[in-house]
């Protein structure tokens, strides 16, 4: 994916390679296949991939080389309007982002104006994908109060994930966006099989319209953040991939991690991202039901140790003679 802007003018970016007179061929590309855009967390797996490569690869041995062609084309096509909506919704959301910052409410024809640009047809797909984004991420509703002229604002009170703890939120400052940072990461650590390069978290957060070097608002500097609060918090790990040259570093889940976020919340944020249900991805879902279960038998174990020493500490008072009050 390409990089976002992060300024206040938010240009409308053309994919590589495009020209003025194709954007026809792309908004129709993007109109017919809207609904199979993934999100910026996950991609598909290799799996898909292969599958995918074999029934092209099928279909262009029965095909002329002109026909061929014509395949490669309508790929590319496509693999550009994937490419442009993305960029169109991470532009969306760090606009939204900046205006709310004046507290102004935002009408459609500034998005459109703005952003959206001619993809204005895409607009009930591309708003909804920016609101998933600004409530998840960022910990903002996006709040449509004037229909009649399309006006919307943002509100600061959802928190990334449901039922957060307390104690989650108070160890990363009360913070909601930073939190929702965060389950970003953890989500996709997970979800590449508990450990992800350097370079693909900070893709992602390039995807979401975040630079990793650059100043955003919310954030500060994104990769400082990462890199000196959440390991040095003990929220991520950090080391080096052995055996890489050139050398490669990846991260995994921290201990404090660990400890204070559940999988299976994660999960479940990581499927509210796609519109799915957690039991979609088998191997992670038998993996947080694991961890649910050594939770629920470690908080028992903390419950009955807390209890034994009650009971120690009563006898011990009653042997001293000491009432109870």
């Amino acid at each position: 994916m390409l990089q976002k802007p992060e300024s206040e003018a938010l240009p409308i970016l053309q994919a590589e390679g495009e020209k003025d007179g194709g954007r026809d061929g792309e908004t129709q590309a993007l109109t017919a296949s809207q609904k199979e855009v993934p999100s910026p967390l996950l991609q598909e797996t290799p799996k898909e991939d292969l599958g995918a490569r074999r029934e092209e690869g099928a279909a262009e041995s029965a095909l002329t080389p002109k026909g061929v062609r014509t395949l490669a084309a309508k790929a590319l096509a496509r693999r550009r309007a994937y490419r442009r909506l993305d960029r169109t919704v991470a532009e969306l959301v760090q606009f939204l982002l900046v205006k709310d910052k004046k507290k102004s409410p935002i009408t459609r024809s500034e998005m459109v104006k703005y952003v959206i640009g001619d993809l204005k047809d895409l607009f009930p797909e591309i708003i909804a994908r920016a609101a998933e984004h600004l409530r998840y991420v960022f910990g903002f509703e996006l709040k449509q109060f004037g229909r009649k002229h399309h006006t919307y604002i943002l509100i600061n009170k959802l928190k990334p994930l449901e039922e957060e703890e307390e104690e989650e939120e108070e160890d990363l400052g009360g913070d909601g966006p930073r939190l929702g940072l965060l389950i970003m990461i953890l989500g996709l650590i997970y979800m590449k099989g508990n450990s992800a390069r350097e370079t693909q978290v900070w893709e992602m957060l390039r995807r979401l319209g975040v630079r990793p070097s650059k100043y955003h608002f919310l954030f500060g500097y994104p990769k400082r953040l990462v890199m000196e609060d959440f390991v040095q918090q003990r929220y991520l790990n950090y080391r080096q991939v052995p055996h890489t040259n050139p050398p490669e570093c990846e991260f995994s889940w921290g201990p404090r991690s660990n400890l204070e976020i559940s999988k299976m919340k994660v999960l479940g944020f990581v499927a509210k991202l796609h519109k799915k249900e957690p039991q979609h991805w088998p191997v992670q879902y038998r993996e947080a039901l694991a961890d649910e279960a050594d939770r629920a038998r470690a908080k028992a174990r903390a419950e009955a140790s807390m209890r034994a020493r009650a009971r120690a500490r009563a006898s011990a008072s009653e042997r001293a003679g000491i009432g109870p009050w």
